[in-house]
């Protein structure tokens, strides 16, 4: 987007540029091969946004593979350079930010790994035929039927959450005749600079074994973990019947930008390991440091290059290893948004506009667009903020400070706070919200008994269908008392 001289508009947040012409894109927000048609129209993987509305109808997830194998392909290469030689690396996609069968094989074949939350995105990567081995589980609250269904289909690791869960998968081990690679998800009590509901290091928060000892506990000088969660935890998986204990993982939070909290997690795990050794006389395989690197929203973000992010964590992870005489571990990441964020986008058709008096006479306006919360729940959870084109034609001349909503029934139903857009946006223009890749249609709903969107791929001139969008009859079929109209 092109920024420009005028005067900002009072309401307007800082960081938000002023601009009379949409016609450029903000490159950090949009997959590489999106451009602008000689018209002005947005094309993405070389399919313009009209077609694929008419086609597929709005809103709409598009997906661009290419970006997402570019970018699955960069972490995989940056990290491996950075660790080589003394180390191996695994990177797990993580499905939870968006998973499907097409996505679990494009991250397959790009040589990721595939990490899974639920028995629902297990079953996704199983069926997308991604090798077992390469497949993780991880839930703070897994069922027997979960962890029963990961030690069948034989998969490469699970991460247990609590105490009690490394004695169920004991107990399903043994019953199943098999032995549970395990690692433990520990809470190194490390602050990530992001919203407190998606920071996950802190101590008080439901994920993972704390380090810190219990109070009351008695105090031990040659092991300053002793009467903590994460030591009672590896005593008891070292001794759980068919469970081995390969390694430790850890994940401090989603949407990070600063370094400091990764290096700062990865030297506590580092120094963990060198207690387990000096107690136990092993040195644990394996140590995942998981993900929760930030992307680009909005013009104010400034992501990190994956060889930036993976050559610092690797000088960190090497420096700590040095200091206590370990060896290095086999080293995983587990990247999603990062991946997926910035290879998706959200298309709407715009309905109802108004301008709004806000205050001492200043007016912002409003566009209506017929999604909102249900596909894009993360502004009304997170306060996240989201930028957005006029995707259909180009306009230039006068822009208008504005806020583009859903058709929910509910105010904070807000899918972009702060945008300019042009004046002359009218019902049914195409408005595109990029980065939207992650954890949009992984949290869609059917608030207000809206149906969900389609989530179309797009590469090369083809579009191809991923997702289904659901249609009304398949909402309303599990209300047994629905009859569908004749």
């Amino acid at each position: 987007m092109t920024a420009n001289n005028s005067q900002a508009h009072p309401l307007a947040p800082e960081w938000l540029s002023p601009r009379t012409d949409t016609a450029d894109l903000e490159e950090k927000l949009f997959p590489a091969d999106a451009e602008r048609g000689p018209n002005g129209e947005l094309t993405i993987g070389g399919v313009s946004v009209t077609e694929l509305a008419e086609t597929y109808g709005t809103p709409l997830y598009v997906l661009s593979e290419t970006e997402f194998r570019n970018r699955a392909r960069a972490f995989r290469e940056a990290f491996s350079a950075a660790f080589a030689p003394e180390a191996e690396v695994d990177v797990f996609y993580a499905g939870k930010a968006f998973l499907s069968t097409h996505a679990a094989r494009w991250a397959d074949e790009e040589g990721l790994c595939v990490d899974t939350a639920s028995g629902g995105e297990l079953a996704i990567a199983l069926t997308a035929g991604v090798n077992p081995r390469r497949i993780g589980l991880h839930g703070n609250n897994k069922s027997d039927q979960e962890i029963r269904r990961a030690l069948q289909a034989g998969i490469g690791r699970l991460i247990a959450d609590s105490l009690e869960e490394i004695h169920r998968i004991s107990a399903i081990a043994v019953e199943l005749g098999t032995t549970a690679p395990v690692m433990l998800r520990l809470t190194p009590g490390v602050h990530a600079s992001t919203h407190d509901y998606i920071a996950t290091a802190h101590e008080d928060q439901k994920f993972g074994l704390s380090l810190t000892p219990v109070p009351g506990t008695a105090a031990e000088e040659a092991n300053p973990y002793a009467g903590s969660p994460a030591w009672a935890a590896v005593n008891a998986a070292r001794e759980a019947a068919g469970v081995e204990l390969i390694g430790l993982h850890c994940h401090i939070g989603s949407q990070i930008f600063e370094p400091t909290g990764f290096e700062l997690a990865a030297q506590k795990l580092i120094k963990f390991l060198a207690q387990i050794r000096a107690v136990h006389g092993v040195e644990l395989p394996e140590l995942d440091l998981g993900g929760g690197h930030g992307i680009a929203y909005t013009e104010a973000d400034t992501p990190r290059d994956p060889q930036e992010i993976a050559q610092a964590l690797a000088a960190t992870v090497k420096a700590a290893c040095g200091e206590h005489q370990l060896s290095l571990p086999r080293i995983s990441i587990e990247p999603g948004r990062s991946i997926v964020g910035p290879a998706g986008i959200t298309l709407y058709t715009a309905g109802t506009t108004k301008d709004v008096v806000v205050e001492d006479g200043l007016t912002r306006r409003y566009i209506a667009v017929d999604g909102g919360m249900g596909d894009n729940a993360r502004p009304v959870l997170y306060d996240a903020d989201y930028s957005a084109v006029l995707a259909s034609r180009n306009i230039t001349g006068e822009h208008d400070l504005s806020r583009i909503v859903g058709k929910h029934c509910e105010s904070g139903d807000i899918v972009v706070r702060n945008v300019y857009l042009p004046s002359a946006v009218t019902r049914g223009d195409i408005l595109a919200v990029p980065a939207t890749g992650a954890y949009c249609h992984s949290l869609s709903s059917n608030y207000n008994y809206l149906t969900r969107p389609a989530v179309v791929a797009v590469n090369n001139g083809d579009a191809h269908l991923l997702i289904r969008r659901e249609t009304e009859e398949q909402m309303l079929a599990r209300d047994t008392g629905y009859t569908a109209p004749a």
